[in-house]
């Protein structure tokens, strides 16, 4: 996506238009018309006054994908109530199916007791909550599927470990 279709895509999702924009900034709508057909540019203190008309980071407003704009919505507002009556197993389940077999096979009592120490040592070194540790466990997971390649995928996990924090061991 270009930036004028960022433009484009974030104005639209606030339900504004193109006279509403260039209003607020003081600026012609040909002007607001030629920043989302990619033909000028705004100036950053211009970006920075968009970004907070459409309600996002100016980072955001940089990359907007509208689909991506809408998850962080939902999510933002599905109170923890609501969170906890969600069997997020089931929902994953429908992309991955092997989260409803696996516990058929899998020896669980031969992971949980490592995935607890684990996180205690996460709790332990950073002072973190049980659920801070809990999620900082499962982004390290993340980032591991992310850096690894499809080959490295197959041959045995790999994690890059050259980044190591103040807490950092040597094994």
């Amino acid at each position: 996506m270009t930036l004028g279709t960022n433009f484009f895509n974030a104005r639209k999702k606030q339900g504004l238009s193109q006279e509403a924009v260039a209003e607020k900034l003081g600026v012609s709508r040909q002007t607001i018309s030629k920043w989302e057909l990619d033909e000028t540019l705004p100036d950053i203190n211009q970006s920075k006054k968009l970004a907070a008309i459409y309600k996002v980071s100016l980072d955001d407003l940089i990359e907007f994908d509208p689909d991506l704009n809408d998850i962080k919505e939902v999510i933002a507002k599905t109170s923890e109530e609501k969170q906890q009556k969600i069997d997020w197993t089931t929902v994953w389940a429908e992309k991955y199916p092997v989260l409803t077999t696996y516990q058929e096979v899998v020896h669980l009592d031969d992971y949980v007791p490592l995935i607890n120490d684990l996180l205690k040592q996460l709790k332990k070194d950073y002072g973190y909550t049980d659920q801070d540790a809990f999620l900082v466990f499962k982004d390290i997971l993340a980032q591991i599927w992310k850096n690894s390649n499809p080959s490295t995928r197959e041959n045995g996990w790999l994690f890059n470990t050259s980044r190591r924090g103040p807490h950092s061991r040597t094994p």
